[in-house]
């Protein structure tokens, strides 16, 4: 079942859109806390997905968001705080869409592809989403483990994921000697691969992997291989 996503629009190769504060009707700014840091926000998830937390200036996402350094800081306290916020709100956005999946609705088995399928299709169209955890792991989780909210926001996911797989299990379908937590990291590492590895990949291997087919193909086989491997 192929799920539908928002996706993130690439920002390498074309000017970088600038958002605004809220305007009223005689064209002065309104005082909008809310939209102005989501702005702040958006700006700041393609600099850090794309320079990293060293090589993303505040400078210019200050001019991006026509706000100021002042502004910036006085929301997100620091360079390091935006940075952080940045990775929460980049979990809190793929956990909040697929509690929208409703996989409890669905028998175990096909339950387990949605969840697979939705991740490789997120993944894939989200890759400032991969390049953020990519650097994230560089700096050793450094910065994440500063988050108070970063494990309440992936508890939804084990939750969900634990949930299909017993049901699996007390139906038969599936068997009873995988963790979760395990079968989680195994969906992640197959779909993140699929976007961190696929320039290289492509390149080592003379592989065309953006073409539609070669997607369908790779997303087929990739939905396969991890229900095979809990089928009883």
């Amino acid at each position: 079942m192929n799920q539908t996503v928002q996706k993130e629009k690439p920002r390498r190769g074309r000017p970088p859109k600038q958002v605004v504060e809220a305007e009223g009707p005689d064209g002065t700014r309104t005082n909008d806390p809310e939209r102005t840091m989501a702005d702040i926000l958006e700006v700041a998830t393609a600099e850090f997905a794309d320079k990293g937390l060293a090589g993303a200036r505040i400078d210019e996402i200050a001019a991006l968001t026509r706000t100021s350094k002042r502004m910036i800081y006085y929301y997100f306290e620091s360079k390091e705080g935006l940075y952080v916020r940045v990775l929460e709100e980049a979990y809190r956005r793929i956990r909040r869409i697929e509690a929208d999946l409703h996989l409890e609705d669905l028998a175990p088995e096909q339950a387990l592809r949605v969840l697979v399928g939705f991740t490789f299709d997120y993944q894939l169209g989200n890759p400032d989403f991969i390049r953020l955890v990519m650097n994230e792991n560089m700096h050793r989780g450094e910065f994440l483990a500063r988050s108070s909210t970063i494990q309440d926001l992936n508890v939804p996911v084990i939750n969900a994921v634990r949930s299909v797989y017993e049901r699996g299990v007390a139906a038969g379908v599936f068997r009873p000697d995988v963790d979760p937590v395990d079968l989680h990291m195994s969906i992640s590492a197959l779909c993140f691969f699929n976007v961190s590895n696929r320039h290289t990949f492509s390149l080592i291997f003379k592989r065309e992997l953006d073409n539609p087919a070669a997607v369908a193909a790779r997303r087929e086989s990739i939905v396969e291989m991890v229900v095979r491997f809990v089928r009883r």
